[in-house]
């Protein structure tokens, strides 16, 4: 069976080292397949030419100049999927278990046992590389899942239903059925990609409740694993990074600023949690479930303004 693996990447040194280390640690590697949108200074075409597996990589690339946010590029690789069984979606920096391919399948399989149309998702471990360049992770245990819940300092504001999260360790032998998912880190049946498009009018903020919501409403339930095959390079917070699409640098150059394009995604996401739900949209809510019973389910009364903890 066949999966998917839909790569948004922007100026991202670490975007061979992900699809090669995927590849290597596979335990069926001839299954997987890569659709890139790769933002970058210049086309590296050349570099996937020459790659043995380069049969298995649909790949675009588009100028950094001419990008939209990082919704609008997963958008794009989501048009590469071809019927695949599995959809995995990452970002381009990150490092696999070995045998993940199998893992996420079991998983899967199981969830469907007490789930119609489960969605494995979290925020992964992280993996950083030391001064020596050598790779830096810790084994996790699979005593604890990672559940997504709203971060403690964030608010539901009467102009911005954009809401920040992070990952709480739950003591649990099992997986936890959540409210919410990690962008960088779903792996679902490929069916997701047609009855859950990727909103290309989002920019980065909000992108990951849009998913969530719109999942839960079109009858999607997410599921936080005990195990986690993968793990992620993240930047340090509260740092100016080149590889950031808002950096000042080479935002001044594009026709649309990144101040401009949080704006329209904040009212977009305005738009799916206080107004109409973008009803009649593909973007917008479902109707194998409401709003109102997202709101009972997440405890987040986006009606309200209030968050119940999950105390």
């Amino acid at each position: 069976m066949k999966i998917f693996i839909s790569v948004a990447s922007y100026c991202d040194k670490l975007l061979f080292f992900t699809i090669k280390d995927a590849i290597a640690k596979a335990q069926n590697p001839e299954n997987i397949m890569f659709g890139i949108v790769d933002q970058n200074d210049k086309t590296q075409k050349d570099i996937i030419d020459l790659l043995a597996f380069a049969k298995q990589i649909k790949y675009v690339y588009i100028n950094k100049l001419d990008t939209l946010g990082v919704s609008w590029a997963r958008n794009i690789a989501f048009s590469l999927f071809d019927n695949e069984e599995y959809l995995l979606q990452i970002d381009s920096h990150m490092m696999f278990m070995q045998n993940w391919d199998e893992i996420l399948i079991q998983q899967h399989t199981d969830l469907l046992k007490i789930a119609k149309k489960p969605i494995i998702s979290t925020y992964p471990y992280d993996f950083h590389f030391d001064e020596n360049e050598e790779i830096v992770f810790k084994e996790h245990s699979s005593e604890y899942v990672l559940e997504l819940r709203p971060h403690p300092d964030t608010t539901l504001e009467e102009e911005s239903a954009v809401l920040r999260f992070r990952a709480e360790h739950n003591k649990s032998s099992t997986p936890v059925h959540g409210c919410h998912m990690a962008a960088g880190f779903i792996f679902t049946n490929g069916n997701f990609i047609e009855e859950v498009p990727y909103d290309p009018y989002l920019y980065f903020h909000g992108e990951e409740q849009s998913l969530s919501i719109r999942s839960y409403t079109k009858g999607w339930d997410i599921y936080h694993p005990n195990l986690i095959p993968l793990y992620h390079n993240y930047k340090i917070t509260k740092t100016n990074y080149t590889t950031h699409h808002w950096n000042k640098d080479v935002d001044t150059k594009r026709v649309l600023s990144s101040t401009y394009l949080k704006e329209r995604a904040t009212q977009r996401i305005n738009r799916l949690f206080y107004e109409d739900g973008m009803k009649n949209s593909i973007y917008g809510l479902g109707n194998v479930r409401t709003l109102d019973e997202y709101i009972r389910f997440s405890g987040i009364d986006y009606k309200n303004r209030v968050i119940k903890s999950n105390d």
